[in-house]
C-alpha cells in the first residue's frame, strides 16, 4: 500500500521530520481520498543537501547519458499512463477522457520533446578564441500548480535534467497523487539518489523555504500571480534566477471575416476545457459589435450543451472545479458579473441541475461585457467566459492589450495574412491563429504580469542554463 506522507529524498522515501497530515479532498465527491504530510523548512534542507550532493557528479554526465535517463522515464512513464489518469482524475476532477487524452500525453510530449532538444542541443560554441559554454545552472527548485499537474511537473524536470540539473519539487498539495506517483516512476527509471526529490507542503511551509534557500540556485514556479510575487520576494536576498508562469485573461478575436459559428463554438468548448482551469483559456471574447446577438445565441447552445458531471463518466465533458475554496471564488465573481450589468447568457450562479455535491459550477456565459469589469480583469479559473463588443481591426487589439495579463491571444480570420499581422500586436507570450493547437516544441510563457522566462521546447532548456565565456580558449 501506498504511504503519501512519505517524501522522496535522496533516492529513498522517508518520513518527514515533523508529521502534519493534509487530507487530499476529490472534488467530485467531496470525500477524503488520500492523507499526505505537509513538509517545512527542514525537508527542503535535506533535499536541497541531498540535489546539491547529487549536482557533483550529476551535471558532469554526458548527453548520451542523459539521453538514456530520460528515455527510461518514457518507458516507465507509458506503462503507467492509466494509473497516472486515475490519480490526476481523482485528485483535481479532470474528466477521465481528458487525463488520458491531454492530462497525461502532455506530460510524455514534455519528456520526448527533452530528448528531441538534448539530441542536437548546442553547449559549447567557439566565438573567435572565446569559447562559449553554457552549464547547467544548479540545484532547481521546481513550484507546479494543481490544474495541468504533468504538464507542469515535466514541462520544468524533463529540461532540468536534459541540462544536468538537479531538483527539488513541491507540487500542489490540492493535487500531489500525480507527483508521488511521477517519483516512483523517477525512481523505477534509476535517476541517481539526489537528481529528483519530493517534498510535499503548501506555500508557505515549503514554497517560502524553497525560494529562500540559499543552494538554490533557481526557483521555476506556476501560479497565480499573487503567490508568484511572494516567490519572487522571498528568492531576491539570494539573488538567485526565478522564473514564472502566473495568470492569464487571455483575448480571442473574432474578426468580421471569419466563420463566426464555427468560431464562437470551439472558442466556447476551449474556454470550458479543463473547467476553464487552464491560465491560457480564451475567457475573453472579442466579438464585433453588430454580431454580437448572434455569437450571444451559438455561445448560449455551445454552453447549455456542456456535459457536467462525473469525471468519471465517458460522457462529461466538464468536471468539478479543484476544491471548495475555488467553487466559491467562481461563485462570487459570477455574481459580480450579474451586479455589474453583463448579460447573463447561460449559467449563473449555483450548482448544475442535478448536482447536489462536488465543487461543480454551471458553465457560464455573460454578453455586453465592458472590458473595464471585473470579471473581464479577473483570472477567474472557472467555466466563465465573457463575450466583448468591439467596433474596428484596432478596437479589437486595443481592448485584447488592455489587461494586466498576457499569456496567450487568439485570432480567427478567413485572411490568414490579416491574421498574421494582428498576431504581432498582440501583447501575449502565445497567440493561436484559427484554432491552431499547442507545439509543445515552442516557447510558453507571458508578458507582463502573466510572467516572466520561458518554458517548452528550446527556451525551456535555456532557462536552466548557465552562460560561461572561457577567453583565449582557442589560442
Amino acid at each position: 500500500m501506498t504511504d503519501y506522507r512519505k517524501f522522496y529524498i535522496d533516492g529513498k522515501w522517508v518520513d518527514p521530520a515533523e508529521a502534519r497530515d493534509f487530507t487530499v479532498i476529490n472534488p467530485a465527491t467531496e470525500e477524503p481520498t488520500e492523507t499526505i504530510s505537509l513538509g517545512g523548512a527542514t525537508d527542503v534542507a535535506d533535499a536541497v543537501d541531498a540535489a546539491k550532493r547529487a549536482f557533483a557528479s550529476y551535471s558532469e554526465t554526458s548527453r548520451a547519458e542523459r539521453l538514456a535517463l530520460l528515455r527510461r522515464i518514457i518507458e516507465v512513464y507509458k506503462a503507467r499512463g492509466e494509473e497516472m489518469a486515475e490519480r490526476i482524475t481523482c485528485e483535481m476532477g479532470a474528466p477521465i477522457s481528458l487525463s488520458r487524452k491531454a492530462q497525461v500525453p502532455a506530460g510524455l510530449a514534455h519528456l520526448s520533446e527533452a530528448v528531441r532538444v538534448l539530441e542536437n542541443f548546442k553547449f559549447d560554441e567557439v566565438q573567435g578564441s572565446t569559447l562559449m559554454r553554457k552549464e547547467a545552472i544548479g540545484v532547481c527548485g521546481l513550484i507546479t500548480p494543481w490544474n495541468w499537474p504533468m504538464n507542469q511537473i515535466t514541462c520544468k524536470a524533463a529540461p532540468a535534467l536534459a541540462a544536468g540539473c538537479t531538483i527539488v519539487l513541491k507540487p500542489s498539495e490540492l493535487a500531489p497523487l500525480s507527483a508521488h506517483l511521477f517519483a516512483q516512476i523517477i525512481d523505477e527509471a534509476g535517476v541517481p539518489p539526489g537528481v529528483f526529490n519530493l517534498v510535499n507542503g503548501d506555500g508557505p511551509g515549503v514554497g517560502a523555504a524553497i525560494a529562500s534557500n540559499p543552494d538554490i540556485a533557481m526557483v521555476s514556479f506556476t501560479g497565480s500571480t499573487r503567490s508568484g510575487i511572494a516567490v519572487a520576494k522571498a528568492a531576491a536576498p539570494t539573488v538567485k534566477r526565478v522564473t514564472q508562469e502566473l495568470g492569464g485573461k487571455s483575448a480571442n478575436i473574432i474578426l468580421e471575416d471569419a466563420d463566426l459559428e464555427k468560431a464562437v463554438r470551439e472558442g466556447v468548448q476551449a474556454c470550458f476545457r479543463n473547467a476553464g482551469q487552464s491560465c491560457n483559456a480564451p475567457t475573453r471574447m472579442l466579438v464585433q459589435r453588430s454580431r454580437m446577438a448572434e455569437a450571444s445565441a451559438v455561445a448560449k447552445q455551445e454552453a447549455e450543451a456542456a456535459r457536467v458531471g462525473d469525471p468519471h463518466s465517458d460522457d462529461a465533458s466538464v468536471g468539478p472545479l479543484v476544491s471548495e475554496a475555488q467553487f466559491e471564488r467562481v461563485q462570487r465573481l459570477i455574481q459580480r458579473g450579474i451586479e455589474e450589468g453583463a448579460t447573463l447568457v447561460a449559467g449563473g450562479t449555483g450548482r448544475p441541475e442535478g448536482l447536489r455535491k462536488g465543487f461543480y459550477a454551471r458553465p457560464t456565459v455573460f454578453a455586453g461585457v465592458r472590458n473595464d469589469m471585473i470579471i473581464a480583469r479577473e483570472e477567474i479559473f472557472g467555466p466563465v467566459l465573457c463575450i466583448i463588443p468591439y467596433d474596428e481591426e484596432a478596437d479589437a487589439i486595443a481592448i485584447a492589450n488592455d489587461s494586466p495579463y498576457g499569456l496567450a491571444g487568439f485570432i480567427s480570420s478567413g485572411d490568414l495574412e490579416r491574421a498574421r499581422r494582428l498576431a504581432k500586436q498582440i501583447r501575449a507570450g502565445n497567440v493561436h491563429i484559427n484554432g491552431a493547437r499547442v507545439d509543445f516544441g515552442a516557447c510558453f510563457g507571458g508578458y507582463k504580469q502573466s510572467g516572466n522566462g520561458r518554458e517548452w521546447g528550446e527556451a525551456g532548456m535555456e532557462e536552466f542554463l548557465e552562460l560561461k565565456a572561457v577567453l583565449g580558449y582557442a589560442g
